[in-house]
């Protein structure tokens, strides 16, 4: 073990953690430029602030994570995801392609483009644990544990069966991912954590993000979504026009 009691042993524990956290990052496919390529281990967090037009790509290399997910309007925190109007308005509990992710404005923060998953959860929240991790990753972004609402649980699943029971439904397989393009700059934080009817332990979470603003015309059609969709480039046309120029 290298001693960090000189300047010389710190600095060399110090590059040597960093080539550790290299080594860890998640592949990133040929012909991606990614601006974010992060793996976030059991029990970790993240909060990264993305803007319009970035496709996010999470993956369960292992099958065993959990991504607990949230999302807040970076420009104004104060618009988050409603958990609640994302189920409501697609007349849908359960997240597939072409599901908006809706703020509790109307407005859509980000969509599923392509999910090789299909186990996820917005009924239940997240554990103790994952709460807690979440007003951490919001706190490095000045935000308090009041600004950070329900959150969607990702590639460990639950649905509710006959008598109205919630059941988990487990992991999808390994190597299965999810992704979602943003179509309003927010602030992104992430959980890996057990679900609160599934508490096995998590394994790494891979998060991918880069440019795709062609991916934001979507080919969903339903109109609840089209609605939501012109409430979202009012809100960015408006936003875009207020700015002062220099």
């Amino acid at each position: 073990m290298t001693s960090t009691q000189s300047t010389d042993g710190a600095r060399a524990h110090a590059r040597a953690q960093a080539a550790a956290a290299t080594s860890a990052r998640p592949q990133i496919p040929p012909g991606v430029d990614a601006v974010v390529a992060q793996r976030i281990p059991a029990g970790g967090y993240a909060n990264i602030v993305l803007g319009r037009g970035t496709r996010v790509r999470l993956a369960d290399p292992s099958g065993t994570t959990c991504a607990h997910l949230f999302l807040l309007r970076a420009e104004s925190p104060w618009e988050r995801l409603n958990v609640a109007d994302t189920v409501k308005v697609p007349w849908q509990a359960y997240l597939s392609n072409g599901h908006p992710l809706l703020s509790d404005q109307g407005r859509v923060l980000a969509t599923v483009l392509d999910d090789s998953d299909g186990h996820h959860d917005t009924l239940c929240g997240p554990t103790t644990e994952g709460r807690h991790q979440l007003h951490l990753a919001g706190a490095k972004q000045g935000l308090e544990p009041r600004d950070i609402g329900p959150s969607i649980a990702l590639f460990r699943g639950a649905r509710v069966v006959a008598d109205g029971a919630i059941e988990p439904t487990g992991n999808g397989p390994a190597g299965a991912t999810i992704d979602l393009i943003i179509h309003l700059p927010v602030t992104l934080l992430i959980a890996n954590a057990p679900h609160p009817l599934d508490d096995r332990p998590t394994g790494d979470l891979d998060l991918l993000a880069w440019l795709s603003p062609a991916d934001l015309n979507t080919t969903n059609t339903d109109p609840e979504y089209q609605r939501a969709v012109d409430n979202t480039e009012a809100a960015w046309s408006a936003a875009q026009n207020s700015e002062v120029p220099a």
